[in-house]
């Protein structure tokens, strides 16, 4: 398959990122279906089956490091990166996609039935406007910067939350801007950084 070889093209070191031959085939059916609506509905600037793959890697990468949760939230999923393709990968995990803009939304929805993905819960609100219990992890990609996000997702995390934001090269300077008390990784792959907050005080 063309997304197996892409996994393993985009390894730490010879380790490919473990994942069910089932799982691999429900993202290929996620690719084809994105690729599908985006030519229409113009989702994500992903507008090739590569591109798309190259985003599916990126959003899975971290299970490389990451402890795995059985709660997760995703801040302004999009087309669904990084929290459907996670969804995807992490049947276990129940998981709420907050995705306020209504075409995006619908595209979640049906992929969500297509996929019979049972763990997924698209939101279409603001995450402000959520309620829900603490989430054990919280994600988001290329949404706003780090301070704001913590927040925004205040209301959603205690002490025992983590976060998992998909960064660019200004995540050293926006973590220098905030006064906390926590214990963090940034882990860097090509233009990626991936920011890992793995215990917090006070946010």
């Amino acid at each position: 398959m063309q997304l197996t070889h892409l996994l393993q093209q985009e390894s730490i070191g010879q380790e490919s990122i473990e994942i069910a031959p089932s799982h691999i085939a429900k993202l290929e059916q996620f690719a084809q279906l994105l690729h599908e609506w985006n030519a229409i509905h113009n989702l994500t600037g992903a507008k090739s089956i590569d591109a798309i793959y190259h985003n599916i890697v990126d959003s899975l990468y971290p299970l490389n490091f990451i402890k795995k949760p059985t709660t997760l939230l995703d801040v302004g999923t999009g087309a669904g990166f990084p929290g459907l393709v996670l969804g995807i990968a992490l049947p276990d995990t129940a998981v709420v996609l907050a995705e306020p803009l209504k075409k995006r939304i619908s595209f979640l929805k049906y992929a969500m039935i297509d996929l019979e993905l049972d763990n997924v819960t698209p939101q279409g609100k603001r995450v402000e406007e959520l309620e829900y219990k603490p989430f054990e992890l919280i994600t988001s990609r290329a949404v706003t910067n780090t301070k704001l996000l913590l927040s925004l997702t205040k209301n959603l995390s205690d002490e025992k939350s983590r976060y998992l934001f998909y960064k660019g090269e200004r995540v050293f300077d926006e973590m220098r801007e905030i006064e906390s008390d926590m214990l963090y990784d940034i882990i860097e792959k090509n233009r990626r950084n991936y920011l890992y907050i793995k215990e917090h005080r006070s946010l």
